[in-house]
Parts: C-alpha cells; structure tokens; sequence
C-alpha cells in the first residue's frame, strides 16, 4: 500500500513505448497495487508487461486477473 502510488507515478513519469514492471521479487501485493497496476494497463494499453513473483501471480489469479494479456506467463 505504501510503495503502490509510488510505483503507478514512477511509471507514468517515464516516456517509453513499452513498461515492464518486474515484480519478481515481490512478496508482499496487496489491492492498492492490483488497482496501480490495472490503472496502468489502461494507461499504457497493449504496452505493459507484469513479470510476476509466485506470490503476485497468486494474488491476480484469485483477484480474476490472472488471465490479462499484460501478465507474463513464466
């Protein structure tokens, strides 16, 4: 919750074409960062990809988000 609106401004000060969030290392994903990150998906559509921890991939599947095309599939 605390890192969530840090994440979604950081990304949104960045100009690229493509957004990897790489979240691999995240142990800890709770609803205010599924919300930054679906804000993201609309922000950047088709140019966002979420590289996923087990723990992450575990909380968008249960969320209904586990099949969204912005979810890499590792």
């Amino acid at each position: 919750m605390a890192t969530a609106e840090t994440m979604y401004q950081t990304v949104l000060g960045e100009a690229a074409r493509h957004i990897t969030l790489d979240l691999r290392s995240v142990t800890f994903f709770d609803s205010a960062a599924i919300h930054a990150v679906v804000r993201l998906a609309q922000q950047f559509p088709g140019a966002l990809t979420v590289l996923p921890s087990r723990q992450v991939r575990r909380v968008l599947e249960i969320s209904g988000l586990g099949e969204q095309d912005w979810l890499a599939q590792t």
